[in-house]
């Protein structure tokens, strides 16, 4: 099983990276949106649809939404409504902050979104702006290394928090939705993440007087990365099921791959958005 997951991973990693770094913007968003859509697939099976008919009427929901926020965003033109992508991003991390209370309600807060209905539209306020994101990012100037980064931070997160929880973890984060995570695992990630803010940052030559503001945005999205997999473990754990598909041998569906991503891409566009970008 060990080995079929790493494989797995590395074709992952292999198909992404190419995409990422060989397609042109507009069709890395497209790539994006074929992503996002198959997800929206397994969230319609997480949120209680069970008909095919049903769940493929979920999928072309977001498939309209998704052409919709194209038209009010610009990204057809390539030159993006960036005050349009800001507000999205701020509804977006509004919701991450509701879904914060959720997370730390469980399995109490469930009454507030545990219907199918709420369920379906929470599965709208987890994609879309993930996929508002990365559109965004890739769309600046140095856009494949943007979405890049926010990967590698997600990565560092997981990797810091996995050993530090191991060797130290002794206080459970949220033992009714993870039981696995700690808060000393938490503390890990966060360090991990700021040691690499230093590297980076001395290895790219960046002004030092601009690394408070790099630590500040890669610190908050280390942090909320957890969140989106805390979230999607909430949604599953509801449903009763382990994985939210089969599609990935070793790993689960897409969802269980990027739900990390889908709390960190919308926080940390913004906080770019408003600290770093020019």
């Amino acid at each position: 099983m060990l080995k079929l997951r790493v494989v797995t991973a590395l074709v992952l990693a292999v198909v992404f990276v190419g995409a990422l770094f060989g397609l042109s913007p507009q069709n890395f968003s497209l790539f994006a949106a074929v992503v996002t859509l198959y997800a929206s697939w397994e969230w319609s099976d997480l949120s209680g649809l069970k008909s095919v008919l049903a769940r493929l009427a979920y999928v072309f929901l977001n498939l309209v939404l998704l052409v919709l926020i194209c038209g009010y965003l610009d990204f057809w033109s390539g030159d993006i409504n960036i005050p349009g992508v800001r507000q999205v991003m701020i509804v977006a991390g509004v919701w991450w902050a509701i879904a914060l209370l959720w997370v730390q309600g469980y399995p109490s807060s469930a009454i507030l979104w545990g219907s199918q209905w709420l369920r379906m539209l929470m599965g709208l306020a987890v994609l879309l702006p993930t996929w508002v994101a990365m559109s965004m990012l890739i769309h600046t100037e140095a856009g494949p290394w943007l979405v890049l980064f926010v990967a590698l931070i997600v990565a560092c997160a997981d990797t810091g928090a996995y050993f530090t929880g191991r060797k130290f973890g002794r206080r459970k984060l949220a033992p009714a939705v993870s039981p696995g995570k700690t808060i000393e695992g938490l503390i890990g990630g966060l360090v991990t993440n700021l040691c690499m803010v230093l590297i980076v940052g001395l290895s790219l030559g960046i002004d030092a007087s601009h690394w408070w503001r790099w630590a500040i945005v890669v610190g908050l999205t280390a942090l909320v990365s957890v969140l989106g997999d805390l979230l999607e473990s909430m949604v599953k754990r509801h449903r009763g099921v382990k994985d939210s598909g089969t599609l990935l041998p070793g790993h689960g569906g897409i969802l269980d791959r990027i739900d990390s991503l889908t709390a960190a891409l919308p926080v940390f566009t913004l906080l770019y958005s408003l600290l770093l970008v020019p």
